[in-house]
């Protein structure tokens, strides 16, 4: 009997090995086979985004918000005698915005046109000079012929009346000299009201009551919030196909992802950041590595968006640009500010 059980536990024992290798075969081929399925769709999938998505935009967030500002400063000397406005206040373009005494420029208005009076009277009495110099030379050379006038007083009226000439041309050219001196008077007494030159936002305002103000001092900034643009800087790499034109959505920070504003390149700057630092980088030296360079790209912004979303100078902002797009003539004016 113990001879049969064993005969019969042998081939059970001997077959067990091979099934084994069979089933991790099959296990490994089907491991394979889902790992080789995988990278096919990731595959795919990174080509289809590439190719709708990953290929049509670049993007930064190296971006912030810009204005053309408006800087506002003294045009003539004196003291302040009023300023109407504060910082972040709201103006209108020709809103006064300081005033500036106007008592030494309305004196220089008068003593101009009490100069400019007195050289019209100038003019009329050389040119009633020169109406006489003139009537006595015709009776001079009436009596040259019959011998009653010599030659010499012939001269002496000929110089006179040309004399009389030269004095009219003078008095006529101090006229116009002093009538520039009422003008320009005029404009000076005008500067002592100063007025906004655009709609915006008042900034940095150093202007105080009472203070002497000289020609040139800076006094305070008007920002035109609804002409508002971004500054993009890109990485080199990225704008082989970017170009003037292209339609840009953006995302400011202040409102997050619930406010998208939209954009028009513009156009790009003359150079790098790097380029205009105040101390550039010196790429001739022999210690030189190469970093990949950023360049400003200039987005005009929607202003309808603006005036629902008002931005701020210096305000970060997210863009994506759409290369694929091609702003058209039409679509640019109507973009246009």
């Amino acid at each position: 009997m113990s001879e049969s059980v064993k005969a019969s536990d042998t081939p059970a024992s001997a077959a067990t090995p091979k099934d084994t290798d069979a089933k991790s075969r099959r296990k490994r081929v089907i491991l394979f086979s889902l790992l080789a399925l995988t990278v096919a769709v990731a595959g795919a999938g990174y080509y289809s985004y590439w190719k709708h998505v990953g290929s049509r935009y670049v993007s930064t967030d190296n971006a912030y918000t810009a204005a053309e500002v408006a800087v506002v400063a003294a045009e003539i000397d004196g003291p302040v005698a009023a300023v109407n406005v504060v910082d972040s206040q709201q103006v209108k373009h020709g809103d006064v915005l300081i005033v500036i005494d106007d008592t030494d420029a309305r004196l220089a208005v008068r003593q101009a046109e009490a100069d400019l009076a007195r050289g019209r009277a100038q003019v009329a009495s050389a040119t009633s000079d020169l109406e006489r110099s003139g009537i006595d030379l015709q009776r001079r050379q009436a009596l040259v012929a019959s011998g009653s006038v010599s030659g010499d007083e012939l001269t002496k009226v000929i110089n006179g009346a040309g004399d009389a000439r030269a004095s009219l041309n003078a008095a006529r050219a101090a006229v116009a000299l002093a009538q520039a001196r009422v003008d320009k008077a005029k404009v000076d007494l005008g500067r002592t009201v100063i007025r906004s030159p655009v709609d915006g936002v008042i900034a940095r305002r150093e202007v105080q009551l009472g203070q002497r103000l000289q020609p040139s001092t800076p006094l305070l900034d008007v920002v035109p919030v609804s002409d508002m643009y971004v500054n993009a800087n890109f990485k080199e790499v990225q704008l082989k196909k970017v170009r003037p034109g292209q339609s840009v959505e953006l995302e400011s920070d202040l409102y997050g992802k619930k406010v998208a504003f939209h954009g028009v390149i513009e156009g790009f700057n003359g150079g790098t950041g790097a380029a205009f630092a105040l101390i550039p980088a010196q790429n001739a030296t022999g210690n030189w590595i190469k970093v990949v360079q950023r360049l400003p790209v200039r987005i005009r912004l929607n202003p309808d968006e603006l005036a629902a979303h008002p931005l701020r100078v210096g305000l970060s902002m997210n863009a994506k640009v759409d290369l694929r797009s091609d702003s058209s003539p039409q679509q640019l004016a109507r973009s246009t500010p």
